[in-house]
């Protein structure tokens, strides 16, 4: 007999729970803020709004619904089920930031603060947090299938992301490798890493370098199964070149790299703990990941 669905509420420790982490009292935390020109008022409003989110949907749901709450730091050690109904309350880097450790379970983005979150990928208010949930267990809840992008170590290691990859070294500081891209040949290069991105980072990371380079045009939608990747600050040397300084992945291409430096790693949507490392000489490819984000829409 199959289970009944579980909720899994995912958030990111407040930076209201941080501060009493480090000062470990109220007044201490107001003390320092307010040393720092800043009012703990605010950082309490934003800690609530999150708080009454989640109150608000978990105690709406039906007694049947079993319930989870795990947070962003915990996700590489959560162990989550097929018949899970993930429930995102907070930014949407948090969408992604779990989108990683799914397969194919349903996200639904809320949105505790309208007026400071984008609400690209968190575009529901609390308040339709029940419904939605509802939805997806009857099977009439619109989902939106979102492209994610997976590095694939020669000795068969993992890593996918949503907005995209990080490969170089872990100091983001000069990056030795080989770089081969389909249909344009190999290059040895120096640079300070490299960023491979989808349609749905073409909001974030790979947004910001294309706008440097006058190649917002050319990024990805978020419908697409393209990748986009760009090499940062490359430098030419009698040894190293940038002449592949950026391009696109059609669905299967892959992207090669060799590693040249001691150490280099990858590391997926600024999760910089949860990394494959890849030392000298090893080769990582990088393409579009078989698996989806399943996004609740409607």
């Amino acid at each position: 007999m199959a289970l009944p669905a579980r909720v899994v509420f995912v958030h990111r420790r407040s930076e209201y729970e941080e501060l009493l982490d480090r000062h470990a009292t109220f007044g201490q935390a107001e003390f320092f803020l307010r040393s720092r020109g800043r009012s703990i008022e605010d950082v309490l409003a934003r800690h609530e709004a999150i708080e009454a989110a989640h109150h608000l949907v978990s105690t709406s749901l039906p007694a049947d619904v079993r319930q989870a709450r795990v947070e962003r730091g915990d996700l590489d050690r959560y162990l989550f089920a097929p018949e899970d109904i993930v429930v995102a309350v907070g930014q949407d880097g948090l969408v992604a930031n779990v989108a990683k450790y799914l397969a194919g379970q349903p996200v639904i983005g809320v949105n505790p603060e309208p007026g400071r979150n984008a609400g690209v990928l968190v575009r529901h208010a609390p308040s339709e947090g029940t419904m939605l949930v509802e939805r997806v267990r009857e099977g009439r809840a619109v989902i939106e299938h979102r492209a994610m992008v997976q590095a694939t170590l020669d000795d068969g290691q993992t890593l996918v992301a949503l907005n995209d990859l990080y490969l170089g070294d872990p100091g983001h500081q000069s990056s030795r490798y080989t770089l081969t891209v389909p249909e344009r040949g190999s290059e040895r290069q120096s640079s300070s890493g490299i960023i491979v991105g989808t349609g749905t980072g073409s909001t974030g990371w790979s947004s910001s370098i294309a706008n440097d380079r006058a190649l917002l045009e050319w990024l990805p939608t978020v419908s697409s199964d393209a990748l986009a990747w760009f090499v940062r600050e490359a430098w030419p040397s009698p040894a190293t070149g940038r002449v592949l300084g950026y391009g696109d992945l059609a669905a299967g291409q892959l992207l090669e790299l060799v590693a040249e430096s001691e150490l280099l790693v990858a590391f997926g949507d600024g999760i910089e703990h949860d990394r494959l490392p890849i030392g000298w000489g090893q080769r990582l490819t990088v393409g579009t990941a078989a698996s989806r984000l399943a996004l609740v829409t409607g």
